[in-house]
């Protein structure tokens, strides 16, 4: 057999197949299609301190190699999350991650706190890179100042593995990755969606009511794998790569450039089990190239 077995920040992963936070629910969606503790991870979609109720309709559009969003983090709340849902799904045999989002330092340290206090709940994603949010979210994401001062103030009062998840939307995002990690971030994720938006030229008018939304899938592939690249060689934690993982061979292109592991984000709304068929493609290319571990492949990129 060979091991497809990965350790970030102290975690081990069975495999490294997780899912992007807001594409696969809180996992519970899923069972008709999959036991989730055959996944490496489980990063549930974004909590924040109180209610919301998202962005308008329409939120979503299909466009040419990927999708637009502007969900706008719909979520009940930290406290329905911890008394409701926390209870259903800390059963699930893998490590399940929350995503933790917020409109002001405040409420990131207030969620964290709360999240803090879960058992079953290894690690947090802290989100500072959503763009389809009004206040807050990419905000801090785009800057290095505001990134390292809520990751800081998350950092004094979760005690747990401290993920931060990075926005492609910026100029250099080495120098977020190494704000972040001097703040006390444990790993690292990217990227998020990429902001774009879709236009109905017959109506002339925006096809997301918010105007502007997250662009996912295939189409940012390639800039996320050289963000991946770049963020892998300048910090010294472990990061986690996402970006139009389709099958097994992106996920492999982003293993070789640095990713200890990956997140299946859009996909999941093509094919609920192709997080399943993704981890089986891992293993044939292992066997295929006689690897004995995936962790060989980390950073392995030759570029000489």
């Amino acid at each position: 057999m060979n091991d497809l077995s990965v350790n970030i920040a102290g975690m081990t992963f069975k495999n490294p197949v997780t899912t992007a936070s807001g594409t696969f629910g809180y996992g519970e969606e899923f069972l008709d299609f999959l036991d989730p503790g055959q996944l490496g991870g489980i990063f549930v979609k974004a909590v924040t301190g109180k209610n919301r109720e998202g962005n308008n309709y329409p939120r979503m559009a299909e466009t040419t190699g990927g999708m637009l969003n502007s969900v706008g983090l719909q979520n009940k709340g930290v406290d329905i999350f911890c008394r409701d849902i926390y209870p259903k799904i800390k059963t699930f045999d893998t490590h399940i991650i929350v995503n933790v989002s917020g409109s002001t330092v405040e409420e990131y340290v207030e969620v964290s706190e709360r999240i803090n206090e879960l058992e079953k709940i290894p690690a947090i994603e802290l989100n500072i890179s959503c763009p389809n949010v009004k206040l807050g979210g990419m905000a801090f994401g785009t800057m290095p100042d505001m990134a390292k001062e809520v990751t800081i103030a998350v950092r004094k009062v979760y005690k747990k593995i401290l993920m931060v998840k990075l926005s492609p939307n910026v100029t250099h995002i080495t120098e977020i990755a190494k704000a972040v990690v001097d703040g006390g971030a444990d790993v690292i994720t990217l990227i998020n969606t990429l902001l774009g938006m879709a236009i109905d030229a017959e109506r002339r008018r925006p096809v997301l009511s918010t105007i502007t939304g997250g662009l996912s899938g295939p189409a940012i592939k390639p800039v996320a794998l050289r963000m991946v690249w770049q963020v892998h060689k300048a910090v010294p934690v472990p990061v986690i790569g996402l970006g139009g993982i389709m099958n097994a061979t992106d996920a492999i292109e982003f293993i070789l450039a640095g990713a200890s592991a990956v997140q299946i984000g859009t996909a999941n709304f093509i094919d609920p089990r192709v997080g399943l068929k993704i981890i089986d493609g891992l293993g044939q290319y292992l066997e295929r190239h006689q690897i004995s571990t995936i962790k060989e492949l980390i950073g392995a990129l030759k570029t000489e």
